[in-house]
């Protein structure tokens, strides 16, 4: 492997992976505050995008990555939709709560 072939698969890997992070904290936190939605749509969109470039010009490291990428911020959007629900959920069983608190005072 040469010097070319080698910084392509690291860097193929390294992208890859980079969204890993976030989710792992997001799974945790079960927290979407502080993420930009927009910024995944973005990157899935741009992603798509370079796929299909680099499927048209035969660039299999290229090809593995952006099929990683997308698959994993496919993964990311549906986390960031599922706890985001939640949270509005929860929020919305609170204010019902108080509002039927206020309700028994007066």
């Amino acid at each position: 492997m040469d010097l070319a072939q080698f910084l392509g698969w690291t860097a193929t890997f390294l992208f890859s992976i980079m969204i890993i992070p976030q989710m792992i904290k997001t799974i945790k936190t079960k927290d979407t505050r502080g993420v930009s939605l927009l910024l995944f749509i973005i990157f899935l969109i741009a992603n798509i995008i370079a796929l299909v470039y680099a499927t048209l010009i035969s660039q299999p490291p290229l090809i593995i990555k952006y099929v990683i990428a997308i698959i994993t911020t496919l993964t990311y959007i549906v986390l960031y939709v599922v706890y985001y629900q939640r949270k509005k959920r929860e929020e919305i069983k609170i204010q019902e709560t108080v509002t039927e608190k206020k309700k028994l005072k007066h």
